[in-house]
């Protein structure tokens, strides 16, 4: 089978496009046909477990994807409407060879994708131009299809360990409209405490706002829930359930690499000298911080599939990104799970009580958010390509694992190319307002030379 997808669709961890512009039915159930065939164990037939989350396009790609892998002669294995963790874990039990979830993530209402697994690992980087190239050949009978319910098994192993959460514990929860709308539902039924659940209803229009709790425009709705209700904590949940925003009882945003030290504390104390990953757009202070309680901080690149498989070569405990991916193969299984790190954050929160108690040594640092400013997809790698020979010629201390990370006397700064949307990543911290503004002046500089529109 050939057929020639639009090119911006094959990204760093995943399939992803504008429905009706760059990706159709017709991509999903040829993605099902190649994956199905590139999979195959020789001499044998495929296991495929697909899932969907709740855009409108979702469902309609699910049974082209399906179709496809039909055609090709897998057996597939249906498990419906899903957060991205509950596919994730349905790979594992069921020992699939492969896994597909389609989701959009945290994108637009109008994007939608195909995250991959093969033999219990993330396909990505290069494999994934090697599947849009393959030359699949079906076999001669067509595959199987079955329906499968993973919801109490799921739900089962996420709570296994809940029970030294606080009775008392007010929680507003906030599903975002997303996937996790109606297994988050059926688990606050097992979790001790108060919890309020807003936004549940699954709606791939996203009428609340957009599926993105990293961002802390999109949690307005949540800070005020938790001010008026007098909560101790507010979680929010993206599109597909790997992400998980928090704002704490006073309503202040945690960001996600703060987010992560408080999970790194505690399973360092019990781990001594465990490796936790963070990535690029991570505070150094995070690094710091870990070494200090006798971790081992790894700084890696952005990006569920990198992550990953980054834990799994260094044996890393926890993982996580500015992005509030948050990956535990402390007690669990080492991917992206917004639902689960929700229930271990909660047990941290009944012994500490206070979160923002926890992150005294942050106190003095000022940082930027994570900064989105658009670029073309065709473009977005050649600009930064092009600042490196700048910023090698005036700085010494660069990292460049992932676009290009600077550490100065005022403070740092990081400019890399989203893999995900048409943008440049941009964040800066120091130690004082006054450096901050420097760093953030440098940075505009630097794109303005390069006729980037940006607001910096």
């Amino acid at each position: 089978m050939k057929r020639k997808f639009h090119e911006s669709i094959l990204r760093a961890y995943d399939i992803r496009g504008i429905i009706g512009e760059t990706l159709n039915t017709e991509d999903a159930y040829t993605i099902g046909f190649k994956f199905s065939c590139f999979v195959r164990k020789k001499n044998n037939i495929s296991k495929i477990v697909v899932g969907y989350d709740g855009r409108l396009s979702s469902k309609l790609l699910n049974t082209e994807l399906i179709r496809g892998l039909e055609d090709a002669g897998s057996h597939v294995t249906s498990i419906g409407l899903c957060p991205s963790p509950m596919l994730y874990y349905a790979d594992k039990i069921l020992r699939a060879d492969g896994s597909i979830m389609i989701t959009g993530s945290h994108n637009p209402s109008n994007y939608n994708g195909f995250k991959m697994m093969v033999y219990g690992k993330s396909l990505f980087g290069n494999d994934i131009l090697k599947l849009a190239k393959f030359n699949a050949k079906g076999l001669s009978h067509k595959g199987t299809v079955k329906k499968f319910k993973i919801d109490e098994s799921y739900l089962i192993k996420i709570t296994e360990d809940i029970k030294n959460i606080n009775s008392e514990l007010k929680v507003i929860w906030d599903a975002g409209n997303g996937a996790t709308g109606n297994i988050l539902k059926k688990m606050l039924k097992f979790l001790p405490g108060k919890h309020i659940l807003i936004n549940s209803e699954i709606d791939g229009t996203f009428p609340s706002h957009h599926p993105d709790p990293t961002e802390e425009k999109n949690l307005k709705q949540l800070k005020e829930k938790v001010a008026i209700s007098n909560a101790d904590i507010g979680i929010a949940f993206d599109g597909d359930g790997d992400r998980i925003g928090i704002v704490d009882n006073k309503s202040r945003f945690v960001s996600g690499d703060k987010l992560l030290y408080i999970f790194a504390s505690e399973v360092v104390k019990n781990n001594l000298g465990s490796t936790i990953i963070s990535d690029v757009k991570a505070s150094n202070k995070i690094f710091d911080e870990i070494k200090k309680i006798g971790g081992k901080p790894l700084m890696w690149k952005t990006g569920h599939s990198f992550i990953k498989e980054k834990m799994r070569k260094t044996k890393a405990l926890l993982a996580g990104e500015m992005s509030g991916h948050i990956f535990f193969a402390d007690k669990y299984y080492g991917y992206d799970d917004a639902l689960y790190a929700s229930i271990r954050l909660l047990k941290i929160l009944s012994e500490k009580q206070i979160i923002y108690k926890l992150l005294k040594p942050f106190s003095k640092l000022i940082s930027t958010p994570e900064i989105k400013i658009f670029c073309n997809d065709d473009i977005k790698f050649d600009v930064i390509k092009r600042c490196k020979a700048d910023i090698l010629n005036k700085y010494s201390d660069v990292n460049m694992i992932d676009g290009i990370r600077v550490n100065t006397k005022k403070g740092w700064f990081l400019i890399r190319a989203s893999n995900t949307q048409p943008a440049l990543i941009v964040r800066c911290e120091a130690e004082s307002k006054s450096n901050l503004n420097n760093l953030i002046l440098e940075v505009k500089h630097l794109l303005d030379k390069y006729d980037i529109k940006n607001n910096l």
